[in-house]
């Protein structure tokens, strides 16, 4: 089956949700740690899932990674995730610890299961002690449900800075099954991923050992989620966990089977919907930048260039202030640490190139402007140093980040 085939049988769900495949409930109340919006939320699922993850790269993690990595590799299995906002719960010591194996022994017991039954997720500031006594009311209040305002609550209960939820879903069809795909995340700031300052959820109805849908996540990531970034920092936090509850109730997913490249690219389409808009939705953003870049040697120098590119301070403001400055682009080409030529080199906003084989051309200032006004753009590099292509997300910088992070404790 060919790569168009593969794509063109996967399908979009409009306003799907990490709810959409078979099994799987959520909810997301106010507790407390936030002055008025929801701050605690679960996903859970009464069929065990495979369970699948990927983790911040920063040496500094926070306590709820541990607990995570401890659930997941005690049988590969889990009922769900419990998540707050609003306190990081990083960098505390022992008690941090003590804290998060209290909020999974919590989830746990609600629904009579085993401790390691349950992930924990947490985000916020760094730095300060759970509020465990409303973490608990928070708990206990939650009442999972399968319905779009269960999902949306679960969306907004994992929200620090960002402005929107984000959510999508896919479905597909493997063994002549129908096989669902739905995610929910949060990151708005301090996004640059391997991994970063985000949450990425991922439910699915597809049977697949956990081995082979850690195969399968881990083979994607570098494609999607570590390919956005907003500021360049990289967090204590996040992760991306998938589920798999297999209630589909197609033949288990592994590499061997004829069909493993569609859920591959089920799973790639659905982390890469999450990551744009986590990119679109960094803090103060106004714009979604995508970076092509054309012609490398290597995917790894080509992903290299267009992360480096979309990360420049100096690019993201030209492009919140619409200046087609391009001399801005292939400054942060040269330090990025990926060999290349300079005279072979074209840069084009859209349609519109403005540098072709390193000499400067002629072009419409205002066709060019017109176009980085738009909510989305994209920047295209062309080289002919090979024949791999990378890609990478990112946003504008604006006056409202500043704002933002200068107060983000108060």
């Amino acid at each position: 089956m060919n790569t168009l085939q593969i794509v063109e049988d996967i399908k979009l769900i409009k306003d799907g949700t990490i709810l959409m495949p078979q099994g799987f409930k959520a909810s997301g109340v106010h507790a407390g740690l936030r002055y008025s919006k929801k701050d605690v939320g679960i996903i859970f699922t009464e069929t065990p899932a495979s369970a699948a993850a990927v983790y911040t790269r920063n040496l500094v993690q926070a306590a709820p990674i541990d607990v995570t990595k401890e659930s997941i590799a005690a049988t590969g299995k889990l009922h769900g995730i419990v998540v707050n906002s609003a306190c990081a719960n990083a960098c505390t010591g022992e008690q941090g610890m003590n804290d998060a194996n209290e909020m999974r022994k919590l989830a746990a017991k609600k629904f009579g299961l085993e401790d390691h039954a349950f992930a924990v997720a947490s985000t916020g500031v760094i730095g300060e002690y759970m509020k465990m006594e409303k973490v608990k009311e928070g708990i206990e209040a939650l009442l999972p449900e399968n319905t779009p305002e269960a999902a949306e609550a679960f969306g907004s209960s994992i929200l620090t800075t960002d402005i929107v939820t984000k959510s999508c879903g896919y479905e597909t069809l493997i063994d002549g099954k129908t096989v669902k795909m739905g995610g929910a995340a949060k990151g708005s700031g301090m996004i640059h991923p391997n991994m970063a300052t985000m949450l990425g959820f991922i439910t699915t109805d597809a049977a697949i050992e956990p081995g082979d849908l850690q195969l399968a996540l881990s083979s994607i990531t570098n494609d999607t989620f570590n390919q956005i970034t907003v500021d360049g920092d990289c967090s204590t936090n996040d992760m991306v966990l998938v589920l798999a509850n297999g209630k589909a109730n197609n033949e288990p997913l592994t590499p061997a089977h004829n069909q493993w490249s569609i859920f591959l690219e089920l799973l790639k389409q659905t982390s890469e919907n999450l990551a744009k808009q986590i990119a679109k939705d960094g803090e103060g953003a106004t714009k979604l930048i995508e970076v092509n870049v054309h012609g490398m040697q290597t995917k790894q120098d080509s992903q290299m260039m267009a992360k480096t590119i979309v990360g420049s301070n100096l690019v993201k403001t030209a492009a919140f202030g619409a200046d087609a400055n391009w001399g801005r682009i292939i400054a942060a080409m040269g330090r990025s640490g990926v060999t290349f030529q300079p005279d072979q080199t074209t840069i084009a906003f859209g349609d519109i190139v403005v540098l072709e084989n390193g000499e400067p051309v002629q072009f419409s200032e205002e066709e060019a402007k017109a176009y980085l006004e738009n909510e989305s753009i994209i920047i295209h590099v062309f080289l002919k140093d090979g024949q791999e292509t990378g890609t990478a997300w990112g946003c504008d910088l604006t006056y409202d980040y500043v704002k933002i992070n200068g107060s983000y404790r108060s």
